[in-house]
């Protein structure tokens, strides 16, 4: 029990962090963006932007930037939310995560938009995350509890 409340104590700390940084990266305003910047409803239709540009490593930035912002999401959300520890759980509360994310940035920030394809890039790094460490992590500190047998 004392290693649990330790690992959940730990987890939401790298929460905080990770949202701090997110927040940093992601509301901060950009005024020398604000003529490129522009909003997404077509999922693709960003990433073939980023995919068409002559530099490869602006491209690699972009979506690999995403993806890996994603990642801490499933790595942390198994811990601190045990009812969404599984891989829809994971998923859902990532997209609405992010999903609130790109909207404030869409609204409330100069020379930020929404964009659908870095929601679906987000959760997609959620899900690795998830896979590489988030489950294994999540059983072991919120092991299954035997269930009880019937005489």
């Amino acid at each position: 029990m004392p290693l649990r409340i330790l690992a959940m104590l730990f987890a939401f700390a790298a929460m905080v962090g990770f949202a701090v940084v997110l927040a940093r990266l992601t509301l901060d305003p950009s005024p020398a963006s604000v003529s490129i910047a522009h909003t997404n409803l077509h999922p693709g239709e960003s990433l073939k932007i980023y995919l068409d540009q002559p530099a490869l490593r602006d491209a690699v930035k972009q979506i690999g930037g995403n993806i890996l912002l994603g990642v801490p999401f499933g790595i942390l959300v198994p811990v601190l939310v045990p009812r969404a520890r599984g891989f829809f759980g994971v998923l859902l509360l990532t997209a609405f995560v992010m999903l609130m994310v790109e909207t404030a940035q869409g609204l409330l920030v100069e020379g930020r938009a929404f964009d659908v394809d870095d929601v679906i890039l987000n959760t997609s790094g959620a899900l690795i995350g998830w896979l590489l460490v988030g489950r294994r992590l999540g059983r072991a500190v919120h092991a299954r509890k035997p269930k009880k047998q019937r005489a």
